[in-house]
């Protein structure tokens, strides 16, 4: 099949690629290289450096007729999406739906859609959370990835264009920018491996579910051909705190450096767990990579980076 993967120069989107690559697809690459990087895109993909807003990209459609779309171009910055929603919401709703209109346009079988679970069900009633729990994002990121979700829906009632939407926890894993939002991994990784001290925020007591990519690109392969127009949340179902991931990556890079913590961020969500039961009954899908090893990966990956 041929695929078009946006934001394929980012750190998920990438991993997507080499995996469809491998599977012998045809892949093309949508990129603006704001956040993503050149070299992160293989080799026997197509790229187009292009912002999924600009009006050419049905172009791009028109051009290669992809089978389907695999969706992770975004602004993933909640901090950014706090202090500027109107920014938040023309590249994450404008932009998508500026590449549904194409899909139907052009025939696409199938949309795949990277959303959030983090920042999507808002502070949890229960732990871990399904799909049906409520959707209360505290942000405008996640209030877009929700708004996106709810096109989806409208574009396959309206027009038949089947979708997946995978609902991702924390994914971390080689390749993670540790100069954005949300990367906290891979922040630590490059701090510690500089000797620089890393600051946790507040009491360090918040809790994420930490996914490793690699897991993430497994269900991306999955639901190629699976899982049409469903909504599945990707993660572990383990809350880990920020101190005990903290510890991890000292312990994992061989460095010796202390705890120290910082003011708390205002409006920080406290916990954040998914349950990815729905997922593994439906497609067998669960996570291979335990935190353990996942860390022991991203910090050899940022290890080799910081040694040449």
């Amino acid at each position: 099949m041929k695929i078009l993967i946006t934001g394929g120069a980012g750190f998920i989107g990438s991993n997507v690629a080499d995996r469809y690559i491998e599977l012998g697809h045809e892949v093309v690459v949508i990129d603006n290289l704001i956040t993503g990087k050149k070299e992160n895109i293989p080799a026997q993909a197509k790229f187009i450096e292009m912002d999924i807003r600009d009006s050419q990209i049905g172009d791009v459609f028109k051009n290669e007729r992809p089978d389907i779309v695999n969706h992770h171009a975004a602004q993933m910055d909640v901090r950014k999406s706090v202090s500027d929603p109107i920014y938040d919401a023309n590249v994450n709703v404008v932009g998508g739906l500026n590449l549904l209109q194409n899909c139907v346009k052009y025939q696409v079988k199938k949309f795949i859609f990277a959303s959030t679970g983090g920042a999507i069900y808002g502070e949890q009633d229960y732990f871990p959370a399904d799909e049906k729990h409520p959707l209360r994002p505290l942000s405008p990121y996640g209030i877009t990835k929700l708004t996106t979700e709810k096109y989806l829906y409208f574009y396959n009632q309206t027009y038949g264009l089947n979708y997946t939407v995978l609902r991702y926890a924390n994914v971390y894993g080689p390749r993670q920018n540790p100069h954005g939002e949300a990367g906290v991994v891979a922040i630590f990784s490059e701090k510690v491996l500089t000797d620089q001290q890393p600051v946790i925020n507040g009491d360090g007591l918040q809790t994420r579910d930490y996914v490793f990519v690699g897991d993430v690109v497994k269900a991306n392969e999955m639901v190629l051909i699976r899982g049409e127009n469903s909504i599945y949340n990707i993660g572990t179902g383990i809350e880990t705190n920020v101190n005990e991931l903290f510890q991890m990556i000292v312990k994992k890079s061989g460095k010796s450096i202390p705890e120290k913590h910082g003011e708390a961020k205002p409006g920080e969500q406290l916990r954040s767990v998914l349950d990815y039961s729905l997922i593994k009954n439906k497609l067998s899908w669960e996570p291979a990579v335990d935190l353990a090893e996942g860390i022991t990966q991203t910090v050899g990956f940022f290890k080799s980076k910081y040694e040449n």
